[in-house]
């Protein structure tokens, strides 16, 4: 009974720390006996699956502890300008200042692209400016401008004129180098410095007009179109892609070929002389006057501006230069009949208004008879009836930004200008910022 108790009491003993962990456990090969005495076979208990763990809602923050949630990264978009541009999509453009020491660049090109909502701009390069002597280098006055055109993926027209004194025997700026291969020299120079961010050249400016266009043999468009022809095969060497634009003229009246000569007379003997096989796209300009865009240079006198207008030019002297319509539908009638793919750039168009300044730029004082509604309603009549007419590719918008950029109301390109003196919006600011911009 002793020997009972006493083993008794052992076995109790070792079960205990068993159970307590103060022995390891021998291993145990299922099925198997570990000694020939009668201990009975124990099976290995059955496994069972746990249940999945439950699931747990955790508050925006997150549950202390919890493992944050990774956030959802979207593909970064990353916008690039249209280039080279379709010659199936109308383009929407401005005129802005374009010398980087006047004003901020940047802020000129967020407003563009994020306000106006538009496609291009145009500056004008005075070549004389950045190369005033052989040796002179001051390109800071248009890099600043151009950059940040590319950086706001904007589309971006170059009118480059003004040649150098050393390049002319008559030493001043008013006309081409009297070696045209300089002026192809330049424009490499400017694309070489600025690669793939200029989109579009206009190969000088209304070279019928003697203020603009003094050689030794005169306003001559035979001169113009030899001088277009090494510009165009110096830009297309350069970089194909740039749109190359023959210079926009200026409409005018009867002229006498030595002051000015008539558009429509200079653009018939540029054609003759082969002008569209060097562009890809016809120059014109015109400032609106005190009509609007629709109406035609002899149904002027018959509308209601007729009865009031100060200026009196499109109503007693009917001439095609008057009219917007005219003289754009003229235009492409002569340059299609010759190439009926070709198109118009109108790198230059608006309608000047000087409400609310007390002083009228001498020579314009049809921008009297416009008010400022009137200004907004012509310009985006305009660029609509341009995009419908199919006959245009390029349209630039003269101004955005001269308003407060010029000497004061008496500067000419101010009224036109979509700010003021000041440089607050008036209404055709708001007016292109809000037309519709279709392909």
């Amino acid at each position: 009974m002793k020997q009972l108790k006493w083993l008794l009491f052992v076995s109790a003993v070792f079960l205990l720390l068993v159970a307590c962990g103060g022995a390891e456990p021998e291993t145990v090969e299922p099925n198997t006996i570990t000694d020939n005495t009668d201990t009975p076979v124990v099976e290995a208990p059955t496994a069972t699956v746990p249940p999945p763990p439950p699931v747990v809602v955790v508050e925006e923050g997150g549950a202390e502890g919890a493992e944050p949630e990774a956030p959802v990264v979207e593909p970064e978009v990353v916008e690039t300008k249209i280039r080279p541009w379709p010659a199936d999509k109308f383009g929407y453009g401005v005129q802005i200042h374009g010398n980087a020491t006047v004003g901020d660049p940047i802020f000129t090109m967020d407003t563009v692209e994020g306000q106006l909502g538009l496609d291009w701009v145009k500056m004008q390069i005075q070549w004389w400016l950045i190369h005033p002597s052989p040796d002179a280098d001051q390109w800071f006055f248009y890099d600043g401008v151009i950059d940040e055109a590319a950086n706001h993926n904007l589309n971006l027209m170059v009118s480059v004129v003004g040649s150098p004194d050393w390049t002319r025997a008559a030493a001043n700026h008013i006309g081409p180098p009297d070696d045209y291969n300089e002026y192809a020299t330049f424009l490499t120079e400017l694309i070489t410095r600025h690669p793939g961010q200029i989109d579009a050249i206009e190969v000088w400016n209304e070279q019928n007009l003697d203020r603009e266009w003094q050689t030794a043999n005169g306003i001559s468009p035979e001169d113009y179109v030899r001088f277009l022809e090494v510009a165009y095969n110096a830009i297309k060497a350069a970089d194909p892609n740039i749109i190359v634009i023959s210079g926009a003229l200026s409409p005018t009246g009867t002229g006498d070929w030595v002051r000015w000569a008539d558009d429509f007379e200079y653009l018939d003997r540029a054609l003759a002389a082969g002008m569209l096989n060097f562009a890809d796209c016809v120059g014109a300009h015109h400032n609106g006057y005190n009509i609007a865009p629709d109406v035609a240079f002899d149904q002027a006198g018959g509308t209601a501006e007729a009865a009031t207008a100060v200026f009196r030019g499109p109503f007693d002297n009917p001439h095609h230069s008057w009219s917007f319509k005219t003289t754009l539908d003229t235009y492409a009638q002569k340059i299609q009949a010759v190439d009926p793919t070709m198109k118009l750039c109108v790198t230059e168009f608006g309608w000047a208004s000087s409400e609310g300044y007390d002083v009228v730029p001498e020579g314009f004082a049809f921008a009297q008879d416009n008010t400022l509604e009137e200004q907004a309603a012509y310009i985006v009549q305009a660029f609509q009836q341009m995009h419908n007419s199919g006959s245009v590719w390029l349209a630039f918008l003269f101004n955005y930004d001269f308003g407060n950029k010029g000497s004061g109301p008496q500067d000419d390109p101010v009224p036109y200008s979509i700010v003021d003196i000041n440089g607050a919006p008036r209404p055709a600011f708001t007016a292109v910022a809000d037309m519709e911009k279709s392909d």
